[in-house]
Formats: C-alpha cells, structure tokens, sequence
C-alpha cells in the first residue's frame, strides 16, 4: 500500500532474483479498512515511494486509482471462509473480504508468474494462499521472511506514527515472541503456559493494549493448545500501543 520500507524492498530483491521482470503495485485499498480505521491517515508518499523503486530498479510500476479498482458500479466481492474468522478477522470484520477481492483484481489485471507478499501478515497470507489454492489462479505465492529494525521492531508503514517513548514500548511486541521461543526451546509444549508468561511483559508496559497473542498451526490457523514434535506454528501478537496498532508473529517448528 506505499510508503515503502525495507520490509518492501525485500520483496522486490526477492523478485528480481526469481523473475524476468518485476512489477510493484501501490495502491491504498479503502475496501480493507473499518470505520473506524485509519484509512484517511494511512502514510503516502508517491513520489518518494517512486525513487526507491527506481533504485531498485523495479521494471514497471502498477499505480491504479480507486475508481480504475472499483468503477462505480463494482458489486462482487471475494470472501474467504474459514480461516478469515478469527484473529485478525475478529478484530477487523470486513479486512479480510477487501484484502481478498482487491489482491484477486490485482493479480487478473498484471497476470503474474509469481507474487511476493511479506510474512509479518501471516493471516493475510494464509488468505491469499487458500484463494489462489481455491480459485486455481495461475500463479505461485511466493512468502518472504519479516524484516526488523535493529532493535527488533517489525518494519510498518504504521510505524511513523509512534511517539519516541511509543517506539521504545513497541519492542514489546517482538520481546515476548523471543521470550515465547526461550520457553519453547526449554521444552515446554502447554500453549496456555507459554501465552500466559509473554502476557506478563505487557503488563509492564503503559502505553501497550493487547488484542490477542495466539499460537496456531501454520497452515490451516487452527488456534492450538498444545505444541506436537514435527509441526510448525505460527505465534501471533497484535497490539495497540498508544493509538496505533502493531502485528508481529514467528515461524516456529517443534
């Protein structure tokens, strides 16, 4: 959606390493925003978002308007079922139907080989994975590592809007999910024991209001109870710290 960061830019080296040519679409979809969210406040900057893409150089770059996307008469919508209910789709009931319907228009308007989408949305990627899987589009799904700040905080275009002191509470997010594999790796398999001592480090901190931390199966997001050897999970935070709201997650394998 803009305002590119390093998180982007590692999709675009991704791509450029996979593929003959690369094409980056920018396009702030207003159908994936509630109400109540910060659609009119998200962070744009075209044309700085354009030299970064030069300097990638990046061969084409889809900038669509909203009514290219959505003519006045748009009517169909796409929703994925099952695993579009919880989590983030508790949180944000109508999120996933706009992500689901404007990455779908996207991907028939440029007809990809592959799209690259970045791992700190897990669950949207889950989601855009089940309708390609569902729909038979041709075009493989291609998921790329989170990319952080050196002190850990997950890059987000959201993330220009906290305070100093915001951007220090904000580790909490990507402390807990370390804390989380620490457990893990101690050997401790009780899901309600591991989110039970991540849950204590936000307590701690004044300015963070958690929405969920979670653990469920990597590919069907089952929430889980109890870790089983072989199995990958992903853990799952979202958070607001002060007004803004913060996800962050982690790729484990027992």
């Amino acid at each position: 959606m803009g305002f590119l960061h390093e998180g982007h830019l590692s999709l675009i080296k991704q791509s450029k390493k996979t593929c003959d040519a690369t094409i980056v679409s920018i396009f702030v979809n207003p159908i994936q925003f509630g109400p109540s969210e910060d659609f009119t406040s998200y962070p744009r900057d075209v044309d700085r978002d354009y030299k970064l893409l030069e300097s990638e150089n990046v061969d084409y770059l889809f900038l669509p308007s909203a009514s290219d996307i959505y003519p006045k008469d748009f009517q169909t919508y796409i929703t994925v079922e099952y695993i579009t209910k919880k989590l983030e789709g508790e949180f944000r009931p109508t999120h996933f139907r706009g992500v689901s319907t404007v990455v779908l228009i996207l991907l028939n308007c440029v007809q990809p080989d592959y799209a690259f989408f970045g791992q700190k949305d897990a669950q949207q990627l889950a989601v855009i994975r089940r309708m390609v899987s569902d729909f038979k589009l041709d075009v493989k799904i291609i998921g790329c590592p989170i990319v952080r700040e050196e002190d850990g905080l997950a890059m987000s275009s959201r993330n220009i809007f906290l305070s100093s002191r915001e951007r220090k509470e904000a580790l909490v997010l990507h402390r807990s999910l370390e804390l989380a594999k620490k457990i893990i790796s101690s050997g401790e398999r009780r899901v309600s024991l591991i989110l039970s001592d991540m849950t204590e480090l936000y307590t701690k901190v004044p300015f963070a209001n958690l929405d969920y931390i979670k653990i469920v199966e990597a590919h069907t997001f089952e929430i889980v109870d109890e870790l089983k050897t072989g199995e990958e999970y992903y853990i799952l935070v979202a958070c607001r710290i002060g007004k803004t709201r913060l996800i962050d997650n982690t790729l484990i394998k027992i």
